[in-house]
């Protein structure tokens, strides 16, 4: 998979969606419908068919996966994948009590019918807190092993969870760890604020995995990516660092 931008769907009005899509769809990678918005959306198939006409891949949030997986229904939820059409699976354990061997095998057993990203944090900051930068590194390399496509790193909706403090900026020493022993391009960074998808851009390039960028943020993303907003403009333009601004030319 190539550089990927991951669109959340929190429940957006069809017309809005399908508006998004046609205007801005070049610069989606996968939708994601979050959490479990599906469930209760009507006009459901009809976003999927704007989706399937653009050619960009979906999947349902991860939290969807946990609602079947405890309450042992895990077949209905396969069913759901088939009968939409999903093009990936969200493995995750952020809510509910499963631990990460588990959810490896959760992934491995996944992978037999969709490629998977699996999920690496829980929702809850204090719990995600606890995970120490070798737990993260651990829990990654485990999931890869497993079959998993690509492994999303929680920072939840918010962007103040997960791989993020609570002021919303990365956890360094966790971000260092993973990206010695990970290859960048097998993780998905969740980044739905600004200050988390400049930080991003600025430390591993326009290519990276960004997910759970609003639609309304897609085209502001895209700049960022490419230097064409200010707080990215001297990282990403060739040649800017470094060199004396140009002459102010007069007009007579």
């Amino acid at each position: 998979m190539s550089r990927t931008t991951m669109m959340i769907d929190p429940g957006l009005p069809t017309g809005l969606f399908t508006d998004v899509i046609s205007s801005h769809g070049q610069y989606v990678g996968l939708v994601k419908f979050g959490w479990g918005t599906a469930l209760v959306t009507r006009d459901l198939d009809r976003k999927l068919g704007v989706l399937r006409e653009a050619g960009i891949g979906f999947y349902f949030g991860g939290t969807l996966f946990e609602w079947y997986l405890v309450q042992d229904r895990l077949d209905d939820y396969l069913a759901l994948v088939e009968r939409t059409g999903a093009t990936h699976i969200e493995v995750s354990n952020g809510t509910i009590p499963l631990d990460q061997p588990a959810k490896a095998g959760y992934v491995r057993r996944m992978a037999q019918y969709r490629p998977v990203l699996s999920e690496v944090g829980y929702k809850d900051a204090e719990r995600s807190a606890q995970l120490s930068p070798a737990d993260w590194v651990g829990a990654i390399r485990e999931d890869l092993d497993a079959g998993a496509e690509l492994v999303i790193t929680e920072t939840r909706e918010s962007g103040r969870s997960g791989m993020a403090r609570p002021d919303g900026h990365l956890r360094d020493d966790v971000l260092r760890a993973v990206l010695a022993r990970v290859d960048a391009g097998r993780l998905l960074f969740e980044a739905p604020t600004k200050d988390l998808q400049v930080e991003l851009i600025r430390e591993l390039g326009p290519e990276v995995n960004l997910g759970n960028i609003a639609a309304a943020d897609l085209v502001g993303v895209e700049t960022l990516r490419r230097g064409l907003r200010g707080d990215t403009l001297l990282q990403m333009t060739p040649c800017a660092a470094g060199f004396p601004l140009p002459r102010t030319v007069s007009v007579a």
